[in-house]
């Protein structure tokens, strides 16, 4: 794959400084090590928050949470971050969250699942369910689940999970999400060895998410391994083009289009995966962010721009 023709210098610039604090070979590291690398690299990236933005650590019954208010709000964003399930946390996420707070004038209320190995699937599911109950119930607020990665993963895992036993999730915008595509194929091939994540880290935190043994047929794992795609709320997949898990978006939105629902896929071509910390240095970055806070936004009214 011509990487050198596919992206643009600004995203290699941040590509390169991405490996300064997150080398290309991170998942040799030990986990500890894996999670200290992470947070720096998070740290250099982190923006402060925008005006009038406040945040509060809370226990959504049992679970940590960090809430977002700006205003009044008259929805709530669940936000579930990405990092392999193994990775990230609170902070590594807080000025993407906040910035939809401030973007949206919605409450976002970001999950602090817990994390693998040391809790195993279905550990970050159970965490993340809680806190969208906990959410409906302190707020009373229609909520739109978002989430990046894993996060995508497990915000779609709670939509599914939620038919029949919660009502008022009235969207969800995926990010990049891993939804449990066929790593033999499609773009898990074309992009295997893309920068910042390759085919065989996939894997990797497939296996260490559940102790080597990967479940089959558990949508609150891989939601398209799930067989009623129907009644799901109004979907956005935002895929980065050169990423191992970009087909996922599109195989996911036409399940949900095929069993009668709404989705849309937007791929961002240039793009690689984890560009949300590039939004501030990349304008490809930063135009997909903001049609992502506009998606987020929408959902949160009701509204489908996507017809």
């Amino acid at each position: 794959m011509d990487y050198e023709r596919l992206i643009d210098e600004e995203t290699w610039a941040f590509i390169r400084r991405t490996a300064e604090s997150y080398p290309d070979d991170a998942v040799d590291l030990s986990i500890t090590d894996q999670r200290r690398v992470y947070d720096e690299m998070c740290r250099d990236f982190r923006q402060p928050r925008p005006a009038g933005v406040e945040a509060q650590d809370l226990s959504a019954d049992g679970v940590g949470v960090r809430l977002y208010s700006s205003g009044i709000p008259t929805r709530t964003v669940v936000y579930i971050h990405g990092g392999g399930f193994v990775v990230g946390g609170l902070d590594s996420h807080d000025d993407v969250c906040a910035e939809i707070c401030s973007q949206t004038g919605y409450r976002v209320v970001a999950v602090d699942y817990r994390l693998c190995p040391e809790h195993v699937h279905p550990a970050q599911f159970q965490d993340a369910w809680s806190a969208v109950n906990w959410a409906m119930g302190e707020f009373g607020d229609p909520i739109v689940l978002a989430g990046d990665s894993a996060g995508g993963n497990l915000a779609a895992a709670v939509a599914h999970y939620a038919r029949g036993r919660l009502e008022g999730i009235i969207g969800q915008v995926l990010i990049y999400p891993g939804l449990g595509g066929d790593p033999s194929k499609g773009s898990y091939i074309e992009h295997a060895h893309a920068p910042l994540l390759t085919r065989d880290e996939i894997l990797f935190y497939e296996k260490v998410r559940c102790n080597g043994n990967v479940p089959e047929d558990d949508p609150i794992f891989a939601p398209l391994h799930d067989t009623d795609f129907s009644e799901l709320p109004p979907t956005v997949v935002v895929t980065a083009d050169c990423d191992p898990l970009r087909d996922d978006g599109p195989d996911y939105c036409n399940k949900i289009v095929e069993a009668g629902g709404q989705a849309h896929w937007i791929n961002e071509p240039g793009l690689i995966h984890g560009y949300l910390r590039a939004r501030t240095s990349v304008k490809r970055a930063a135009d997909s962010f903001e049609r992502i806070s506009v998606a987020i936004e929408a959902l949160g009214q009701g509204l489908w721009n996507y017809d």
